[in-house]
This record gives C-alpha cells, structure tokens and sequence, in this order.
C-alpha cells in the first residue's frame, strides 16, 4: 500500500514534512527514494505518557472495558500509552494488536498512609524501598513509578505537602532500579521533593508544580523530562478544598501552584526541559481526551511544532519508540491539514494506522 503525503522526518532535531509519501508493507514503513506529494500530512502517533489503562479511580475494570478505553485512546491518535501506576496486571494488552503499544511501570510505589488508599504499594519501612523498586522493574517495561511527595496529615493545621523518602533512601532506591534495567518517573507536586529527586538520578519527573527555574535548569542539563498534566493541576482547587479547613496550608500551597500553572511551565520550556504530554485522570472522557491536554499546553502558548514534538515525535524519541523511519512499525496518523500549523487537530486525525492496519 502507498499513501502519497508529506511525511514528518526529524531532521536536525526538527520535524519537517518532507513530500514522498510512504509504503506500507507487512504492517512496516517502507520510504521511496522519490514519492508523490498529496494532501496528508503523515506523523507518528501520539503517546499519552501518564496514562491508567484498565483503571476507574482505584479500581481495576474488566478486560472488556480496558479494551474500550484502549480503543478510544487509539481512535483520538494515541497508538502508545506509557501505563504511570496500576493496581492490575495489564501486560495482556501487549499481544493484542488493535490496542495501542504499552509500556508498563507496574504499581505505584509510596510510604504507608502517604498516598491514596488501595493504589500503591505501600512501604512501611523506608530501608525497603531500594528492593521494592527493583522488584517492580522486573515486573514493569523498562519504567517504575515512585510517588516522591503527599500531604503529611500527621502535622494538624501545619499539614503540607511534603517528600516520603530520606535522600540516602531515594538515591540507594533509583540507583537499584536502574541497576535492574528500569528508569525511574516520579509523582512530585511540591518544590521540596524536586532537590532530592534530580541529586537522586531520576530520570522523569510527574506534575513537577513546585519547580523553581533553578530545578528546571538543573532538570534540562540532567535531560529529565517533565509530564505538566495540566488538566489535572486544573482540578486542584478541587482536590485541596475538601480540607481547606483543616488542613488550611496545605490548601494554600496547591492553590499556589494552580494559580502559576501556565507560567510554570512556559518556564520549562525556556528552561530547555523536555515536556511530554499525560492526560492522567482529569480529562472527561477520560481516555481519548488527549485533545484537551494538548489544548491546555496551547493556553501556555507553546508554538505548534512544541506541541507537536510533546505529543508525538521527540518524547518517542525519549521512550525509545519509532518514529516514521525506513523499517518502523506503521504506527501513524494522517490529517488533512498540517498540525504544525493548527495542534488542536493532533487529536482527531483523519486516518489512524497501527501495526499497519488502518483503523479510522
């Protein structure tokens, strides 16, 4: 099969539509030497980096809803989910070729009662922390997730959030991951977590609202990528109200760091981190609803090829996934217009490809 279009080629750490179409053969990208233009604009498919594929909440759905959600992510052009943190053994989903490419952290990972209740593993004893992660690499696709920071209850009226690990615990903890072939992606809200996290080695940082541009610049020399989920600090208002009273500081701090939101991460970007794009629970519908991450990072006024690079080519790159290269995989989009130019279309493409087949 030919498809005539321009096609996104990284050249130069730049995505630029060259006009030679494409050939796919036995579900591969095959490249002419010289091709036909057309009205597609060809790109590899989106990845959604901070996903809970078969979740509703805390709890595990049945594999017939998990498909549901899978489909949907595909259909709205996301053909790679990097699953952050799930109570259930979803590794299935990896041999069923119409469900997107997964790559799985297994369960989050968090000191007792300093996390939601039932989602992650909870360590009681810190000095266990380096076991548990590199037990969970094994488990996991090359990713575990470490949850670094919650509100600390046990400090009354003075509750705020603040990090779960000793320094020496969090470096001995990432270094044993690592050790076992896993790279490590954090959940950090406050700015105290974020010292210990890049002095630790880690390799990703989730949230990341408490960065000062500092920690941002240290992050983009250490090249540690930052998931903004914007849509979900859209929602803490939401989730500190509940204890404005009793916990008045801690709803204080998170209203803070919502209200700073959109110029925060304008400053990673200028900072030269990498950001990629994570729906994880906020859109509505949840999954599918990749378009409305990527419209909260055009609020922050990104230009479209940054956009375009978060959502799909350069945190590919990042995760080790195909681009549209001479022997890929056939996993993309086509638009019939150029999303460089508009993003907002990135996540309702006209043609979806995976594995090959189309799809839409």
């Amino acid at each position: 099969m030919f498809l005539p279009g321009k096609v996104g080629q990284v050249v130069q750490g730049e995505l630029k539509f060259v006009p030679c179409g494409l050939h796919v053969e036995d579900g591969r990208i095959r490249l002419p030497e010289s091709g036909q233009d057309g009205h597609r604009w060809i790109l590899p498919g989106l990845v959604d980096v901070h996903c809970h594929l078969g979740m509703r909440g805390v709890e595990p759905v049945s594999r017939a809803e998990l498909e549901e959600q899978g489909k949907a992510d595909r259909d709205s052009g996301v053909l790679a989910v990097r699953d952050c943190g799930t109570v259930t053994n979803n590794a299935w989903v990896k041999s069923v070729a119409y469900l997107p490419r997964l790559i799985r952290c297994g369960r989050h990972v968090a000191r007792f009662k300093r996390y939601i209740k039932g989602l992650p593993i909870d360590v009681d004893n810190q000095a266990d922390l380096p076991q548990v992660l590199s037990h969970q690499a094994q488990r996991a696709d090359g990713w575990v997730k470490l949850v670094a920071d919650w509100i600390d209850r046990s400090m009354g009226r003075e509750a705020v959030l603040r990090p779960l690990w000793e320094k020496a615990v969090l470096r001995e903890a990432i270094a044993a991951a690592h050790e076992a072939g896993a790279k490590v992606t954090a959940h950090s809200f406050s700015h105290e977590a974020i010292d210990p996290l890049l002095e630790a080695g880690v390799d990703c940082i989730e949230h990341g609202t408490g960065m000062d541009e500092v920690q941002m610049q240290e992050a983009a020399r250490r090249s540690i990528a930052v998931t903004p989920t914007l849509c979900q600090v859209g929602m803490f208002p939401t989730f500190a109200a509940p204890g404005r009273q009793k916990y008045p500081l801690y709803y204080e701090q998170m209203i803070r760091m919502w209200e700073r939101r959109y110029e925060q991460v304008a400053q990673m970007v200028d900072a030269g981190i990498h950001i990629m794009v994570g729906t994880d629970t906020a859109p509505k519908p949840l999954h599918g609803g990749i378009g409305q991450e990527i419209a909260e990072l055009e609020k922050v006024g990104l230009p479209g090829s940054e956009i375009v690079a978060a959502a799909s080519w350069r945190t590919r790159n990042f995760l080790e996934l195909d681009n549209l290269t001479e022997g890929a995989s056939a996993d993309f989009l086509c638009y019939h217009e150029n999303p460089l130019e508009n993003p907002r279309i990135l996540a309702k493409p006209d043609e979806v490809y995976l594995r090959g087949r189309r799809y839409k």
